[in-house]
């Protein structure tokens, strides 16, 4: 390997896909998935320049011949360039962090900053708060221990951080949902900033934003580092910042995922094939994927087992499908009833409400779609689930054309969120 990313596990990491557009080297992913296997690595020196994730971001250090001051305040280095047979390692998180505090107002001077997690990252984070004037700075990780760090349960009984940056990496892919406090708990909360990137919102941030915190996942964090760290491979300055900006938008454009929900027959899976050609993405019949599982029709799966056990079977089904990227996912009618799917549809991209008048919507071999009356009393009673999850309303009461225009509207209205 000439260029590329090595950590304990690289299988969700993104960097692949950002570095081609930024450079013409080959950018490849490597997992040493032990201690050993990494020092064996980076003894043999065989490689132009890298990046390092967890849990290797301390112990490279020694291993480099020259270290950046920054990195060696920090003590984590997330860079090392091969000039020569020397080793030099930079720290290009630090960078990252901070486009991502700057590109959402999030400012620590004066306040009280919980940082969860004691890896590397954790350093880097710590760094660049007290650089920035923070009051104080709080550490919480799964045990506590010396130098003051809190338990997770110690920082919720404390309750008194402005703002939470999760610097672990609990709820990355595929743990997706994993969540190491409660936002609610923090009455004085003014921001979430959490560097998991995969998936978009990891479910920190997404508690948070459910009880009114502004809060956001690490994608751009990823983005800036490399931008950085590019600069340090190749030796060529440009513009950080606007580089960041363009190549954040386009990778999300290619990952997130849109999900549509809406009434039975209201034409989501018409939408969304159109829209999954449109966009390039692969389109995900929900239903299709329950019915292959099950090995039974969906009408079967209510007649024979009702319809609690389909509703499991969905949400199981979805916790699954929603954590992979790049996808139109069309759903049925009622995955807004099971409390935890709005999280789910929502972790990778938007959700759309395809909205169609209850005279016109299809109603055949539809088990729960039992005359007009049962569907006006069931759009009263979706309504406000639609609503609580849809970031926008498509409206599909004319020709396929123009819903799919409001829908690519909504989806590049979305990246700018």
């Amino acid at each position: 390997m000439e260029y590329g990313l090595i950590g304990a596990r690289v299988g969700h990491s993104w960097s692949a896909r950002i570095h081609p557009m930024l450079a013409d080297y080959p950018y490849e992913l490597l997992a040493l998935p032990t201690e050993a296997e990494a020092r064996a690595f980076l003894e043999k020196r065989a490689f132009k320049a890298i990046n390092v994730t967890i849990p290797y971001k301390q112990l490279v250090i020694p291993y480099c011949d020259e270290v950046d001051p920054l990195a060696a305040e920090i003590g984590a280095v997330n860079t090392i360039v091969n000039r020569g047979g020397k080793l030099c390692g930079y720290n290009t998180d630090y960078n990252g962090f901070d486009y991502l505090a700057r590109a959402h107002g999030v400012d620590p001077a004066g306040k009280t900053v919980l940082i969860l997690g004691t890896g590397g990252t954790r350093r880097t984070v710590a760094a660049w708060c007290r650089a920035h004037g923070a009051r104080e700075v709080l550490v919480a990780g799964r045990s506590g221990g010396a130098g003051g760090v809190l338990t997770y349960a110690q920082a919720m009984e404390r309750g008194d951080a402005n703002i939470i940056v999760n610097a672990s990496p609990a709820g990355m892919y595929p743990e997706n949902g994993s969540c190491l406090l409660d936002p609610a708990r923090f009455g004085e909360l003014e921001a979430v900033l959490d560097v998991v990137y995969n998936p978009l919102t990891p479910e920190l941030p997404q508690r948070a934003r459910a009880v009114g915190v502004p809060a956001w996942g690490g994608l751009e964090m990823l983005v800036a580092q490399a931008v950085h760290a590019v600069q340090h491979f190749t030796g060529r300055a440009f513009d950080a910042d606007a580089k960041t900006a363009a190549i954040h938008k386009d990778i999300k454009r290619e990952v997130c995922n849109v999900s549509l929900i809406g009434m039975p027959g209201s034409g989501k899976s018409t939408i969304a094939a159109a829209l999954a050609e449109a966009l390039g993405k692969k389109l995900v019949d929900l239903d299709a994927v329950i019915e292959q599982r099950a090995g039974m029709p969906i009408p079967d799966i209510f007649a024979r087992q009702g319809e609690a056990a389909f509703r499991r079977r969905e949400a199981a089904a979805l916790a699954d499908i929603s954590k992979e990227p790049g996808q139109v996912i069309a759903c049925g009618g009622g995955i807004v009833k099971t409390p935890g799917n709005n999280r789910r549809l929502r972790q990778n991209g938007p959700v759309l409400w395809v909205q169609r008048p209850v005279a016109h919507l299809a109603t055949s071999g539809r088990p729960l779609s039992r005359g007009r009356s049962a569907l006006r009393q069931m759009e009263r009673d979706r309504y406000p689930l639609y609503d609580a999850i849809a970031d926008a309303t498509i409206g599909n009461t004319g020709t396929l054309d123009e819903a799919l225009r409001q829908a690519m509207a909504a989806f590049e209205q979305s990246l700018d969120a």
